[in-house]
């Protein structure tokens, strides 16, 4: 039996670039890495427990939808900075969290 597979016809697959085509990017892993900063900010500045589990929500939804080829030390450090507000709002206020409304 020989083989049916052509071997001038075998093209290695190579995924496009998103320097070509720019609507390949999404933007969501930006946004949520900015609106985590954000809210960790108002978390830690304002002494909100709600701001800062809203950063660590963003956070986590900004590492789940990054590609593996991004860089890791920004979103590590947004994910540092909302678990940080989080830990400091509930050690400047240890009763549980009232609701914003």
């Amino acid at each position: 039996m020989a083989d049916p597979r052509r071997q001038n016809k075998i093209l290695r697959y190579k995924p496009p670039s998103t320097e070509t085509n720019p609507t390949l990017e999404d933007p969501t892993p930006d946004y949520m890495n900015l609106l985590g900063m954000i809210f960790s900010m108002c978390g830690l500045m304002l002494k909100l427990k709600w701001c800062a589990w809203i950063a660590v929500y963003c956070s986590f939804i900004s590492f789940a939808n990054s590609r593996s080829s991004e860089d890791t030390k920004q979103m590590m450090s947004s994910f540092m900075l909302s678990i940080s507000a989080v830990v400091m709002s509930y050690l400047q206020n240890p009763q549980p969290m009232s609701p914003p409304w």
